[in-house]
């Protein structure tokens, strides 16, 4: 870097100066404020100036003068980089320095923690495909055991102590057993008890289906009005499809001994899918169904569980959600009027039919009266038929049957006889069993049944319109049924 006194050597050099004393340098301000460097050099051959400027010498000294401005330019340029780089070299330099490195190594820190989440996030992904792949390895060896014990039906009935074990009389001559899933006895379990089996809140569909084995249809002819076998279900009539995914399962009914305010032909409904299902639909007959438009819309006072509701006398009956409580509600004065546990009831998914539903009490009314249909863990699963005081709900007489509760896609009651559904999704099902109060003996049966939408949620009997009225996959359908000859 040239300095100040070395600039003024060259510059004496430069302008053919003989010695100091005939140099001299003013450094100042000029009224800009710029610094200017100012050279006094006397000429070394003249005494004074010509009176005009030009000649050899002048353009000479012009040139050294330029040589010398563009030096001075230079050693400006130069001092103002040594400052630059004295303040990047200088102590400020090393502390810029150690922040970037401290940012790196966090950089890095946090990379690798990333990463470790990473392997951790891959390792689980890689344990719940362990558990799925499990699962669904058990779902296999589940549907195959059913598969099996569908193949290979046990149809028996209570030994006696000092008798050997017989047929209960249900396996027709020369063929297979009609029933493939009645209750085998001496059968044992660790059933829990149904008021700590809760489970899941939402919505189950347990997929599930019974074979159907046809048998001769009894020869019995109908006889008009009375009671009686059923012998054959007519063709499904659509009435109304539900508008919103809340209908794709529900319960709609009529009061066979319907009380004022509402006549015999008011229609009722109530669109089950949902956590907290109160709402109860009116019409004043099934054409008004038909275009929507309901009457009457009553809030209930506690939720409604499924689709085993039914209407008797003026008064809607239902069990109340999560629990095995019975709940009579009167039309008239639009509050509860009696409440009871349905004693020992499996309830909110322990003893469903087939297709889930949390159906595990199913209400229904007949030429007889008020019916509960459910299980218990007494019963080992089996169907329990239980009569009903319509006034208090007391339980006025049980039946024990020998099927199986979750076999069953669906049942009803007709002239005090219970009967099952085979299959909830099949095109054309069955119903395959039977069981009489009066004498209570149950039996095979073999009576065409079509699910027309192939997703049948809720099938129950009208004693005065003499028809079944059904839930099929948002659909609101009826049936026409014939009885036989009371035997």
């Amino acid at each position: 870097m040239l300095s100040v006194a070395t600039l003024l050597c060259v510059s004496c050099l430069l302008l053919g100066a003989r010695g100091q004393d005939r140099t001299a340098m003013w450094r100042g301000n000029d009224r800009s404020g710029r610094c200017q460097y100012t050279f006094t050099v006397n000429s070394p051959t003249e005494a004074s100036c010509p009176t005009q400027a030009g000649g050899p010498e002048m353009d000479a000294l012009k040139s050294r003068l330029s040589l010398l401005e563009v030096m001075v330019t230079r050693l400006a340029g130069g001092e103002a980089s040594g400052a630059v780089g004295t303040a990047a070299g200088g102590p400020g330099a090393g502390v810029v320095q150690q922040q970037q490195q401290q940012q790196q190594q966090k950089l890095q820190e946090a990379y690798s923690q990333a990463m470790g989440e990473k392997a951790q996030l891959r390792r689980e992904k890689d344990n719940l495909d362990r558990q799925v792949q499990d699962l669904q390895r058990r779902l296999e060896e589940s549907r195959q055991e059913a598969e099996r014990l569908r193949s290979r039906p046990c149809v028996q009935t209570p030994p006696a102590a000092s008798a050997p074990q017989q047929d209960s009389g249900l396996r027709p001559a020369g063929g297979p057993s009609v029933l493939s899933h009645l209750v085998p006895s001496g059968q044992t379990g660790s059933l829990r008890d149904p008021s700590w089996h809760y489970g899941s809140p939402g919505y189950q569909e347990l997929k599930a289906e019974v074979t159907e084995v046809p048998v001769p249809t009894p020869a019995y002819i109908e006889v008009g009005t009375g009671c009686g076998e059923l012998v054959a279900i007519g063709e499904p009539v659509t009435h109304r499809k539900a508008d919103t995914i809340a209908g794709k399962y529900g319960v709609w009914m009529q009061d066979p001994e319907a009380v004022a305010p509402y006549g015999a032909g008011m229609v009722w409904r109530i669109d089950t899918v949902g956590s907290e299902v109160r709402q109860l639909f009116g019409y004043e007959d099934t054409d008004q169904l038909a275009r929507g438009y309901p009457t009457k819309v009553l809030l209930l006072p506690e939720a409604v569980e499924s689709t085993g509701a039914t209407m008797y006398r003026g008064s809607l009956y239902y069990q109340r959600r999560r629990s095995r409580t019975l709940l009579r509600y009167d039309l008239s004065s639009e509050s509860i009027a009696a409440r009871r546990d349905l004693p020992h009831a499996g309830f909110h998914g322990q003893f469903p039919y087939s297709w889930g539903g949390y159906t595990d009490i199913d209400l229904a009314v007949d030429e007889q009266g008020l019916w509960a249909i459910y299980s218990t863990n007494k019963a080992k699963g089996a169907i329990v038929i239980a009569k009903l005081d319509p006034h208090s709900l007391e339980v006025l007489k049980t039946w024990e049957t020998n099927i199986r509760k979750v076999t069953a896609a669906n049942a009803f009651m007709i002239c005090g006889r219970l009967y099952t559904v085979a299959s909830y999704t099949a095109a054309e099902t069955t119903i395959n069993y039977t069981f009489d109060t009066a004498t209570s003996q149950g039996k095979a049966l073999s009576v065409p049944l079509k699910n027309k939408y192939r997703y049948n949620s809720m099938i129950d009997y009208n004693p005065v319109q003499r028809k079944l009225f059904a839930w099929d996959n948002y659909h609101i359908v009826s049936y026409d049924v014939r009885l036989g000859r009371q035997q």
